[in-house]
């Protein structure tokens, strides 16, 4: 099973999030965290059927996909075990439309991701905003910059992971 450090890398950057994303549909932390565990999983494990993966066009919106499935599943699956589940939580659940708590939520995820960013050089701002918004490969921003693949991917990664402290952080 090929270790895919991309996928390992957009989890550790939205892994707090995803876990209340999933908390507030499963109303328990611990199955929340499992539920998002889960979704990793499957996450890291899309095309490895012996076929090269497809590239996802949005694979933050994907994972939280895999994450909302799973907790509608997870809900379903305690309602008829007879487990004790709010309705309020189901009927949360059919409607896709973001609540004004969280869109306050990621607006100020988004803000502290924004910061966070301009504390990093220049050239790793760039080579984030070429692959994680501009849906760049790592081949162009490594030309674009003038550095190896390699050294295209480190800076990514920096990114990524200076974005993560910083959400991380604000959770403590």
């Amino acid at each position: 099973m090929p270790y895919d450090e991309s996928a390992l890398a957009l989890y550790v950057a939205h892994r707090g999030a995803l876990v209340k994303y999933a908390n507030g549909i499963v109303g328990d932390r611990a199955h929340a965290e499992d539920v998002v565990q889960e979704a990793y999983i499957r996450f890291s494990a899309t095309g490895r059927e012996g076929r090269p993966r497809e590239p996802i066009a949005h694979p933050v919106s994907y994972l939280y996909r895999i994450v909302r499935n799973l907790a509608f599943d997870w809900v379903k699956r305690a309602s008829s075990e007879g487990t004790s589940v709010q309705s309020e939580t189901l009927e949360r659940l059919a409607n896709d439309a973001p609540t004004a708590e969280d869109i306050l939520f990621y607006r100020d995820e988004l803000r502290m991701v924004a910061e966070a960013l301009a504390e990093l050089p220049e050239r790793t701002r760039i080579a984030f905003n070429m692959v994680r918004l501009e849906g760049r490969t790592l081949r162009e921003v490594a030309d674009c910059l003038g550095v190896s693949i390699v050294r295209a991917h480190q800076l990514v990664k920096e990114a990524v992971l200076h974005g993560s402290r910083k959400l991380d952080e604000r959770d403590d």
